[in-house]
């Protein structure tokens, strides 16, 4: 039995399975990270990765299987440890992963996207110490930039990757609808969707996600500036599943309500609704030590509970684990 069918049987297993071992969606994104980072490494020396990397693929899978709403906050939250260029195609591949799913696509092509956005940017590893951070890039970084998709091709074929469309959204996930994108200036026609889709959730996880030289965008401004210009999308079917997946407050989003409670989106159920949990009163005292969990609830459709804006992480001033808002899945 493979790690994904095992964290799925215990999912899915009976009860008593359940209450003995509550697997943690963040800690196993970390392993899956690490192992990630660990592989992509020494990819140049590896004959035969396709079946590790698609191995890794589907622990990826089954985290976000196990609650989409955790694995969503631990991107908002910053909670994958590791390097940025390795943490960010985890990342890409848990907003990739959650909208194919709301797409329907099979699990098999699913699979192939989840693994092609984890091994999108191996070609630039080699080169990841070389950048000057906080600047513009030199015309030597933008062509060590503009010609990552096809190093990543090539790096991915001398290991053994053999499906085509994993090695097409790898090669395209650049590529823009008007011509301007790279390494092949590709045009509509010619770009597919699943690349389409990896191309989406690597530029709004790279938005979302804070560097050691720049603050994040917050999740529903970073929305907005992908697909808020209905002119722009060449897939309106893409973008209006990707916007209904995601969304503007998604779990892990620091939000002020209303009634001046800040908290953080815990998650969305079936009908669309969002539910807060609160930290902070109206006058900025803590909820965390005087309140039960129950307490701290909140249903955006309430109101005075509505979601008046989202806050980063110095507006919102709040401190809290993952595992206190979502128990045993978001333990370390």
């Amino acid at each position: 039995m493979n790690q994904y069918s095992s964290l799925k049987d215990i999912v899915l297993g009976d009860n008593t399975n359940l209450a003995m071992a509550r697997p943690s969606v963040l800690n196993a994104l970390n392993k899956s990270n690490r192992r990630l980072e660990k592989l992509l490494s020494d990819l140049r020396n590896e004959a035969n990765a396709q079946s590790e990397l698609l191995a890794i693929a589907r622990e990826v899978m089954a985290a976000v299987e196990l609650n989409q709403d955790v694995a969503l906050a631990c991107i908002f939250l910053s909670q994958i440890a590791g390097t940025y260029a390795v943490r960010h195609c985890i990342e890409t591949a848990i907003v990739a992963a959650l909208v194919a799913q709301r797409m329907r696509k099979s699990r098999d092509e699913m699979l192939v996207i989840v693994a092609a956005a984890l091994t999108m940017n191996v070609g630039m590893l080699r080169h990841q110490n070389t950048f000057n951070k906080g600047s513009s890039l030199t015309s030597e970084e933008m062509s060590i930039v503009r010609r990552h998709p096809e190093e990543s091709v090539g790096l991915l074929r001398d290991a053994g990757v053999e499906d085509e469309e994993w090695i097409a959204c790898v090669l395209m996930h650049h590529e823009n609808d008007d011509g301007t994108g790279y390494p092949e200036g590709r045009t509509s026609a010619d770009i597919t969707q699943n690349a389409r889709l990896i191309s989406l959730a690597d530029r709004y996880c790279a938005q979302v996600s804070a560097r050691n030289y720049r603050c994040s965008v917050l999740p529903d401004k970073a929305l907005h500036n992908l697909l808020g210009d209905p002119a722009r999308v060449s897939d309106p079917l893409l973008a209006d599943q990707f916007m209904s997946q995601i969304g503007k407050y998604p779990p892990g989003a620091l939000v002020r309500l209303q009634n001046g409670e800040v908290g953080v989106v815990m998650q969305r159920d079936g009908s669309g609704e969002i539910h807060i949990h609160c930290l902070r009163d109206a006058n900025g005292k803590s909820l965390r030590d005087t309140s039960g969990l129950s307490q701290a609830l909140r249903r955006a459709s309430d109101p005075e509970c509505a979601i008046a804006e989202v806050l980063s992480e110095d507006q919102a001033d709040v401190r809290f684990s993952m595992k206190q808002i979502w128990g045993e899945q978001a333990s370390l």
